[in-house]
């Protein structure tokens, strides 16, 4: 038993990883599922489809390596965070197709309990802001929008979860109703500081008690699949961006990771102390362990590598997301475009639910090269504004501060170099790109005894390559005002 296997069930696929004792990738079973978008700003999953083909994946991944379930030592579940699921107790199934983290249809909601003011409280418990990007909203939609449902979740019919709770539950059989703490710190209904379901916060919201998973550390027992053939205990459960953070070893005060992937998310470690933000970044919990939670700023970009896909599949102006990087270096050095990618709101540090996309600086001259260009550029200017916000709330994150990135958008190397340039100090892009899988895999694999302590763990993580700014700073920082300017004329109030 010297395998284990990480489930990283994503936005728009699932894969399993399967690693050694080494942390060594041994097989990647992938399968894409489809989205729903039933009304502009309403996004969602059938929920079915994240069982089957997590289920697929970890079979594939097995298959690919002639092992059995007898020879994996535990599993490791990494998730996209936020994305709310609402099922019967009893049948295992679905009430309502899984609401995905961008969906934006509770934006009224939100609205109304700032303006009743509600938002300090929520803060206050949850770090987090009253904003549709989180579940409880969320679930309180499903219960008030299917027949029957609010009822039935106040009997205790139906059960609420996040993805991991969702796949927790039925690889376990309908057994365990469990969710590690950093899934349960994006509800808007847990109590960061007390460590526990908030009863006023799930009375405001809307959302029964009984319906709520238990909140277990980040390693821990989560119970036993035996869907594969033989018993599996699953022992490792972090939400993606928590995932990635533990996977690049981010341990210490002070150290800050950054995902590129459909969106961005960068997490600055503060330790044992949760740092309030006064520039409306979130305070999450950034993985806990023997009960202890260590805490994390979080600024979240709703639009990263989302962008390339618009150019592609929106524009029609490239026919591969490869193509963006050779095209952006033959952009015209002379235009000053900017591309605000607010196609679902702007998310940290604005916050502005109702903002749209917006591009400035158009002349008869722009073309394709230009808005690959600008795309690109977009996502160094928003991590800009995240390191900024940052550096305001906690003094930990003053001096030189080194970026470790992970996610498709940092193969690129002309992206990468520009935000080293933008944001004035280094990127650094692991060995391994496998981040979000490798800190899940190492949670489970630490508590089955498997992959060493956090220490060990943590002297194993190796740059590939080191971006170091070359771009002269007034001209970043002119650059950077204009897109400031970009900004503000973008978003809705």
């Amino acid at each position: 038993m010297t395998y284990i296997l990480a489930i990283d069930q994503g936005t728009t696929s699932t894969r399993a990883i399967l690693f050694d004792a080494d942390m060594a990738v041994v097989a990647v079973g992938q399968a894409e599922f489809p989205q729903h978008f039933p009304r502009s700003g309403w996004v969602e999953h059938t929920a079915s489809d994240l069982i089957d083909t997590t289920v697929e994946t970890c079979r594939m991944a097995m298959e690919k390596a002639g092992i059995g379930a007898a020879d994996i030592a535990g599993i490791g579940i990494t998730n996209q965070r936020e994305t709310t699921v609402v099922w019967d107790r009893e049948t295992g199934k679905a009430i309502h197709n899984a609401i995905v983290w961008q969906d934006r249809r509770t934006a009224d909601t939100c609205a109304r309990l700032k303006a009743e003011g509600h938002e300090a409280a929520i803060t206050a418990k949850t770090g987090l802001l009253a904003d549709p990007y989180f579940s409880g909203t969320k679930a309180a939609w499903i219960l008030d929008n299917v027949e029957g449902a609010r009822g039935r979740a106040e009997r205790g019919e139906l059960l609420f979860g996040t993805v991991d709770s969702w796949l927790i539950w039925h690889l376990a059989g309908g057994r365990v109703h469990a969710t590690d703490a950093t899934n349960a710190s994006r509800t808007m209904l847990y109590d960061i500081h007390r460590g526990a379901w908030d009863e006023a916060l799930c009375a405001m919201i809307g959302v029964p008690m009984a319906m709520l998973p238990e909140v277990k550390d980040s390693a821990a027992d989560f119970g036993t699949t035996e869907v594969f053939g033989a018993p599996i205990p699953i022992l490792g459960v972090a939400g993606d961006q928590q995932a990635a953070t533990v996977g690049q070893a981010c341990f210490a005060p002070g150290m800050m990771k950054s995902t590129y992937g459909t969106g961005c998310f960068a997490l600055l470690n503060t330790g044992e102390n949760p740092v309030a933000s006064t520039n409306r970044l979130l305070t999450t919990i950034a993985y806990q362990l023997d009960g202890k939670p260590t805490y994390a700023l979080e600024g979240s970009i709703f639009i990263a590598g989302a962008v390339v896909q618009w150019l592609r599949d929106g524009l029609g102006v490239i026919g591969d997301a490869a193509e963006t990087h050779a095209l952006a270096e033959k952009a015209d050095q002379a235009q000053r475009l900017y591309l605000v990618p607010a196609f679902t709101g702007l998310g940290a540090p604005y916050w502005d639910a109702q903002a749209r996309g917006a591009i400035y600086g158009l002349t008869r001259g722009t073309g394709p090269a230009e808005f690959a260009r600008a795309a690109l550029e977009s996502v160094g200017y928003q991590t800009r504004d995240l390191l900024e916000a940052m550096r305001g709330d906690w003094a930990g994150a003053g001096g030189e501060t080194v970026l470790r990135v992970d996610g498709g958008m940092t193969a690129s190397e002309w992206t990468m170099q520009f935000l080293a340039d933008i944001i004035g100090a280094p990127v650094d892009r692991p060995t391994i790109a496998e981040t979000t899988a490798r800190g899940a895999a190492w949670l489970a694999g630490m508590r089955a005894g498997v992959y060493p302590g956090m220490d060990e763990f943590a002297a194993s993580w190796q740059a590939d390559k080191r971006f170091s700014p070359t771009m002269d700073r007034d001209d970043a920082d002119e650059r950077y005002t204009g897109w400031r300017d970009a900004v503000r004329r973008t978003l809705s109030s």
